[in-house]
């Protein structure tokens, strides 16, 4: 039997490949632009009393909504959920259910966000509520991110209270742990409030906001801090049910709104980790945000549906990192590996360690007044 020419043979389609496949095929066949989703009723939820209505949804006819939070722009009957969970019709409204009833409440310290460049060694005042806009089959806050409300529980905080507490524990505000786009009212509402008090704020978030909420929501806050997955729109797909370019966008309108800004991403072995495009996600960072920009490059542990997986090599982590340095950005940091040197902050222009760090421990600050205390070089970020 004749064999078939080298070019010819199967090969095994590895994960990295089949990634690039789906996401060719997505443009191809034009898959990018999502459609609109729509839920099943759900259940009648009784009063309405209890739930913020809706900022950012139209009502059509038939007492159906459309949502507009998110970049999934959920059409939702009559007694319906968004994708979410948190968004809900009743009665041709849209409620949020999660306003003030998170499920997760915390001081953490601010660097577990990560934010490196705010306030270091400072507490945050941390909230988190059940449901996400994503479904990341390796998200490590699964328990309360695909669960709705009915299921994870939670207690009843009110944004006076957050900003009360937060003013007690000498803290910022996060929403966190789980996206807390889901939470929109509740966050922008306690954010407005934040901002009357003198409180700092911080999101972190997978960006998959829609512009014009997350244009109203950041006249509030302080600091973001950004999920950017993969350089990749089948790693968004295929992963996370979602998109890349809402992400991006999500990026460039916080820079533009002057809002301080760090960027993270998780590396994943097999899924995420090809240097060719990390090199690109630097590139595309350093010429749309700025060659100032933290980028955290974490190591990923195994999680939820993704168990199956060993821990990210920490020679990748530095790899990835070697090619941020080169192309220019300032400040790249290895997470999820304490006692690493780059968890520590260098000063671009004399070398030194300015920030010694210990994964989310501050060992030591020699940042005064925003810039390098051994040479002067101002240190962008949050420092007071």
């Amino acid at each position: 039997m004749q064999q078939r020419p080298a070019q010819m043979r199967s090969r095994r389609l590895t994960r990295r490949d089949f990634i690039k496949l789906i996401a060719g095929c997505g443009v191809a066949l034009g898959l990018y632009g999502f459609k609109e989703w729509t839920a099943e009723p759900t259940a009648p939820l009784g009063h309405t009393l209890d739930l913020k209505e809706a900022r950012h949804y139209r009502r059509l006819d038939g007492e159906g909504v459309q949502c507009g939070l998110c970049f999934r722009r959920c059409y939702i009957p009559p007694g319906g959920t968004g994708f979410c969970t948190n968004r809900r019709n009743v009665d041709g409204r849209l409620y949020n259910v999660v306003y003030e009833k998170p499920c997760a409440v915390h001081i953490d310290p601010v660097e577990k966000e990560p934010q490196f460049h705010m306030l270091p060694g400072s507490g945050i005042f941390c909230i988190g509520t059940s449901g996400c806009n994503f479904k990341c089959i390796f998200c490590h806050n699964w328990s309360i991110s695909t669960k709705p409300l009915e299921e994870t529980g939670y207690a009843n905080l009110p944004c006076t209270e957050v900003v009360n507490r937060a003013l007690s524990y000498e803290a910022g505000i996060s929403f966190t742990y789980n996206e807390p786009t889901v939470a929109y009212e509740y966050m922008y509402d306690a954010f407005k409030l934040a901002r009357e008090k003198g409180v700092k704020t911080l999101f972190h978030t997978n960006g998959g906001m829609d512009p014009n909420a997350l244009g109203e929501l950041l006249e509030y806050v302080d600091a973001v801090t950004v999920d950017l997955k993969a350089f990749s729109a089948g790693f968004y797909r295929i992963t996370s049910t979602s998109d890349l370019f809402p992400v991006l966008e999500t990026l460039k309108i916080a820079k533009d709104k002057g809002v301080w800004l760090e960027i993270v991403n998780l590396i994943i072995p097999t899924f995420n980790d090809d240097l060719a495009l990390v090199k690109e996600m630097c590139l595309w960072i350093v010429k749309n945000i700025g060659y100032e920009a933290p980028l955290h490059f974490n190591r990923f542990f195994p999680a939820y549906k993704l168990q199956n997986l060993p821990p990210t090599p920490v020679e990748t982590l530095e790899e990835a990192r070697k090619i941020a340095v080169d192309i220019g950005l300032s400040y790249v940091y290895v997470g999820n590996v304490p006692g690493h040197p780059a968890n520590s902050t260098f000063c671009p222009g004399c070398q030194k360690v300015v920030i010694r760090r210990s994964h989310f421990t501050v060992l030591e600050n020699n940042v005064k007044e925003g810039a390098c205390e051994f040479c002067g070089y101002e240190i962008p970020g949050i420092w007071s």
